[in-house]
C-alpha cells in the first residue's frame, strides 16, 4: 500500500513537472520551426531575411493585454542584422506591426534605404505607422491580398498632432491651456520632421514632385491614424507594390502565435554574416 502511495505521488510530481516545462518546450519547438523557415526562404532568395513580428502580449500582473510596438531594441537588432549582411546581398524584411517609436522606425528605414542590395518589404497582414515608414525605404513592397499599411502622421500621447494643431487654429487662444499650446507646437515640429523623413526615403524611388506630394499626404493627418491603405491604393500613390505574397511568408507568420510571455522579442533572423556569391566564390578559390 505504501509503495502504491509513493508511486501515486511520484506520478503526480512528474505530471506537474511536465506541465510546467510544456510552455518552454513549445517555445523552443516554435523557435526551431521559425529558423528552418527563415533558412529555407534565405536559400530560395539568396537573401538576408529579417522578421519583425509584434503580437499582443499578456502582462504577468493581473493579465492586462499589452501591444508590442517598434522600439529601440528592435532597431538595434535589425541594424545589427544589416551590418552582418554583405553589400550585394538582398534584404527581405517581414513586417507585422502596429507601428511604434518614430526614432526606432526611422533608424531601421534609413539603414535599409542605404543598403546597396535590393530591399523587399513583405506585409502579410499589416504594417501601420512606423511599419509603413519602413516600407517606404524598400525597393519593392509585397502585400497579401487584404494586407494594409497606414498613415505616418505623428501621435502625441493619445492625440494626433494634426488635431492638436487644428484646435489651436480654430479656438480662441485665451481658451486654450498652456499644455495644449505646447503640444501643438511640438506637433507642428513632429509633422514636419516625419514629412521630411518620408521624402528622404521616397526621393529617388519616385520623381521628386511625386515624392514630396506623397510624403505630405501620409504625414499631415489626411486620414485617421488607423486608416487602411491596401495594395490598390498604394499603387495609385506611386509605390512599387504587388500582391505576389510567397506562401513561405504566410506560413512563417503562422509560427508566431499569440504569446503569453512579456520577455519575448519581436525581431528574429539567422545569426552570422551573410556574404554574396562573388565573395563566397573568392574565398573558396583562395
Amino acid at each position: 500500500m505504501e509503495n502504491a502511495g509513493n508511486f501515486f505521488w511520484q506520478l503526480l510530481w512528474f505530471f506537474f513537472m511536465v506541465s510546467a516545462l510544456q510552455p518552454i518546450i513549445q517555445q523552443h519547438v516554435l523557435e526551431a520551426a521559425r529558423r528552418r523557415r527563415l533558412a529555407g526562404f534565405e536559400r530560395k532568395r539568396n537573401s538576408r531575411v529579417i522578421a519583425m513580428v509584434h503580437r499582443q502580449e499578456t502582462m504577468r500582473f493581473l493579465g492586462f493585454p499589452v501591444v508590442r510596438y517598434i522600439d529601440i531594441n528592435d532597431s538595434e537588432e535589425i541594424l545589427r542584422a544589416i551590418r552582418l549582411t554583405d553589400r550585394d546581398v538582398p534584404i527581405d524584411i517581414v513586417l507585422h506591426t502596429p507601428g511604434g517609436l518614430v526614432l526606432a522606425a526611422l533608424q531601421i528605414a534609413r539603414a535599409l534605404r542605404e543598403h546597396p542590395g535590393k530591399v523587399t518589404a513583405y506585409v502579410p497582414h499589416y504594417a501601420m505607422s512606423g511599419g509603413t515608414l519602413i516600407c517606404l525605404a524598400a525597393n519593392e513592397i509585397v502585400l497579401s491580398s487584404h494586407a494594409v499599411m497606414g498613415p505616418i502622421d505623428p501621435q502625441l500621447g493619445e492625440s494626433p498632432a494634426a488635431s492638436l494643431i487644428k484646435v489651436v487654429e480654430q479656438k480662441p487662444i485665451e481658451r486654450i491651456s498652456d499644455q495644449t499650446l505646447i503640444m501643438a507646437d511640438v506637433g507642428r515640429k513632429a509633422i514636419e520632421q516625419v514629412r521630411k523623413a518620408a521624402f528622404e526615403l521616397l526621393d529617388g524611388r519616385l520623381p521628386k514632385e511625386k515624392a514630396e506630394e506623397l510624403a505630405q499626404k501620409l504625414s499631415v493627418g489626411t486620414w485617421t491614424h488607423d486608416y487602411p491603405i491596401g495594395a490598390r491604393e498604394a499603387k495609385g500613390m506611386g509605390l512599387n507594390v504587388n500582391t505576389d505574397m510567397p506562401t513561405e511568408i504566410l506560413d512563417l507568420l503562422s509560427l508566431y502565435p499569440q504569446p503569453t510571455r512579456t520577455d519575448s522579442g519581436g525581431v528574429e533572423y539567422l545569426p552570422g554574416p551573410r556574404v554574396g556569391r562573388q565573395a563566397s566564390s573568392n574565398s573558396r578559390s583562395s
